[in-house]
């Protein structure tokens, strides 16, 4: 299967994380879940939330409160709004505002999982985020002095080089040929995955990744290291947030 299907949908989102109004056509429909031949909603995962909008068909509107995954993609809709019918043409919108921030935020992880691996030599072993605030787990054993503020720091200092994210598609082969493209401590590719979507922030980070993310660096914003947390021996949990 093509890596932007996602059963019966097409994900646009995969190759244009910048698409937020499509039109598409209902394959299926209930009051708890609509499924699109076409979607740019992000559906969540590796710490992601799924994306919110609205689908407008025939003088009403439905609201999309998320998106679950499944054989189809199922969006779905908030209780008690007006369900389109299969065979139904809806224009849709992924909330912009929402899916903004979450891209910056992702993004900002990147740069910070990034500094944390060049640095210290640490994997992820965890992570979530909402809009403009995210926490990342790592496998490291001391906190060094002053490490709050040298991470702090050196991922301000990659913000403003303003480095390239690029996105790309490759065999699963290729793509682990890649030196550290898992920088987390447990594989999470599903083996039968076949083709690999690869984040590249340019000079910094290169990992395997299927969210949505910002152009550059210099789109994050400003990177806070807001707390340091134990989360038991050699792990610890780093809290930021993302503001202009």
């Amino acid at each position: 299967m093509s890596f932007d299907l996602h059963g019966r949908t097409q994900r646009l989102e995969l190759s244009d994380q910048n698409l937020r109004a499509f039109e598409a056509v209902v394959l299926e429909s209930t009051p708890e879940e609509i499924v699109l031949s076409k979607s740019a909603f992000y559906p969540g995962g590796g710490g992601q939330p799924a994306d919110h909008g609205v689908l407008l068909w025939q003088g009403v509107e439905t609201r999309i409160v998320g998106v679950r995954k499944g054989d189809d993609l199922h969006l779905i809709p908030a209780e008690g709004d007006p369900i389109p019918p299969a065979g139904t043409v809806v224009e849709a919108a992924v909330a912009d505002e929402r899916r903004s921030a979450l891209m910056r935020t992702h993004s900002g992880l990147h740069v910070l999982c990034g500094v944390v691996f060049r640095d210290y030599g640490s994997l992820v072993t965890g992570g979530n985020m909402e809009p403009y605030s995210a926490r990342m787990d790592f496998n490291l054993p001391e906190v060094p002095p002053g490490f709050k503020e040298a991470v702090e720091d050196a991922c301000n200092a990659e913000i403003a080089a303003d480095r390239r994210i690029d996105v790309r598609v490759l065999p699963r082969a290729e793509a682990f040929a890649i030196p550290d493209i898992i920088r987390t401590a447990t594989n999470l590719v599903p083996e039968d995955v076949e083709d690999v979507r690869i984040i590249d922030i340019v000079g910094l980070d290169t990992q395997a990744d299927g969210g949505t993310h910002v152009a550059s660096t210099k789109q994050i914003g400003r990177i806070k290291v807001a707390k340091i947390e134990s989360k038991g021996k050699g792990f610890r949990r780093l809290r930021i947030t993302i503001s202009d």
